[in-house]
């Protein structure tokens, strides 16, 4: 149980922590789409992600799979600017294509994953089952996400809500915002 609680708090951190912004941005713009009413789609869409996380991380733990760390830095930010940049031509038909959305929050998470797998090969002993770490490390980075979520549909309720902002408006504003950002940190990690 010590080690399941550990990986709890492990994946909470990796998705919380302030050094976490590039997972929080894809957060952002997984979901800037939706509102409150779509929980229910949004909680799926933030599961696919974590499911991919949690492939590639498993995939690297067996040592199945290795990518260059500064790949892995060069994309995770890239897969923030292709869903904001989605997001911002396709602010007018947004919940259209949510199913593609589905595929694009599980192809993403395995990229993502990949950002915390060289640290979880060298925690995880070879001799040690990875059930328990990866479980605890998954259910941590989804509650995490799932804190993250309830801000953001809190923040979005209330500017919809008491201050009558256009949901389009919001969707251009903060997909813009995360483009910006994300699309600073890709061209700052261009890996060759």
């Amino acid at each position: 149980m010590q080690d399941f609680l550990f990986y709890l708090k492990l994946g909470w951190e990796h998705i919380i922590s302030l050094d976490a912004l590039d997972h929080q941005l894809f957060v952002l713009a997984l979901i800037a789409v939706y509102t409150s009413k779509d929980w229910k789609k949004i909680l799926v869409l933030v599961t696919a992600f974590t499911i991919g996380h949690s492939i590639t991380l498993a995939l690297s733990i067996l040592d199945i799979v290795r990518v260059s760390s500064d790949w892995v830095e060069f994309l995770i930010p890239l897969t923030i600017v292709l869903t904001s940049f989605g997001n911002i031509i396709n602010k007018n038909n947004n919940k259209s294509k949510s199913n593609f959305n589905y595929f694009l929050a599980l192809f993403f998470g395995l990229i993502h994953g990949m950002g915390f797998a060289n640290t979880a090969r060298v925690m995880i002993a070879k001799s040690q089952s990875i059930a328990v770490p990866l479980l605890g490390f998954n259910i941590g980075l989804e509650l995490g996400q799932i804190v993250i979520v309830l801000g953001i549909l809190l923040l979005l309720f209330i500017l919809l809500n008491v201050f009558k902002i256009n949901k389009k408006d919001w969707i251009l504003f903060v997909s813009s915002g995360v483009f910006a950002l994300s699309l600073k940190m890709t061209l700052e990690r261009i890996p060759f």
